[in-house]
């Protein structure tokens, strides 16, 4: 008879355990560092740029923001001028990184792979969450406010400021980037088929050049190029910190 009670009893203590355990709640993701990507591919410090057809370009902390690497790279005659030519060039060379399969088609899964493997930064840092959502949003209070005053260098009271790229609330890829599209890439699917051809894809430079373009110059330099909102926000937490250090 004891036998046979322990032997109830264990089976009771071990149902009890599991059901605690069932009722128990899962744990929250985990919450990645700010300005962090899902593999850490963007360390806090580190500077990224997304340039105007969605490639990265990374430098270490310390280092001058990348948005001069890209523009060397696409500026081939190195005359300081980006022509249109050459910025479409350098979107057709991105264009052929993207179409692994050498299709002449950016299709859903090559997305799929820029988003998880080539620029993870762009997506919530937040597992759970809709698109958009999970943004660092200290880029913004970086730079005074959503829209306004004395956000950008030079600027201060109601002054004149250099352009800063995304001004209102910018997401995605747009806190990197000179645009304000926060998925470059997919942006570029103009009859929404879920796929991208590369007629499509030089469409959209060529728009993205005259959105750049803002007095019909026919080329770009990168002194009047709008700086990203994730540069702004490098410069001023730098400046204030040159201003706390002892003299």
């Amino acid at each position: 008879m004891s036998s046979l009670f322990l032997r109830s009893a264990a089976v009771l203590l071990l149902a009890a355990q599991l059901a605690a355990c069932a009722s128990e709640p899962p744990e929250p993701p985990p919450r990645l560092g700010p300005l962090e990507g899902p593999d850490g591919a963007h360390p806090p410090g580190a500077g990224l740029f997304i340039s105007p057809s969605g490639q990265p370009f990374r430098s270490k902390p310390g280092e001058p923001y990348p948005s001069a690497a890209w523009f060397a790279n696409a500026d081939t005659n190195h005359d300081g001028r980006l022509s249109r030519e050459e910025f479409v060039a350098d979107a057709d060379a991105f264009f052929k990184v993207l179409d692994t399969d050498r299709d002449g088609i950016i299709d859903g899964f090559e997305i799929s792979d820029y988003e998880r493997k080539i620029a993870p930064e762009i997506l919530p840092r937040i597992a759970g969450l809709r698109f958009g959502e999970g943004m660092d949003q200290r880029l913004l209070n970086d730079r005074g406010g959503r829209g306004g005053r004395g956000g950008g260098p030079g600027g201060g009271g109601g002054g004149a400021r250099r352009a800063v790229a995304g001004d209102r609330a910018p997401q995605g890829a747009a806190l990197y980037s000179m645009l304000s599209d926060p998925q470059p890439v997919s942006a570029a699917d103009a009859d929404l088929s879920g796929k991208i051809t590369l007629d499509e894809w030089r469409a959209t430079a060529r728009a993205r050049f005259a959105t750049l373009d803002k007095t019909n110059l026919g080329y770009l330099t990168l002194a009047t190029l709008p700086k990203p909102p994730a540069q702004v926000a490098a410069e001023q937490r730098a400046e204030r910190a040159a201003k706390r250090r002892p003299r």
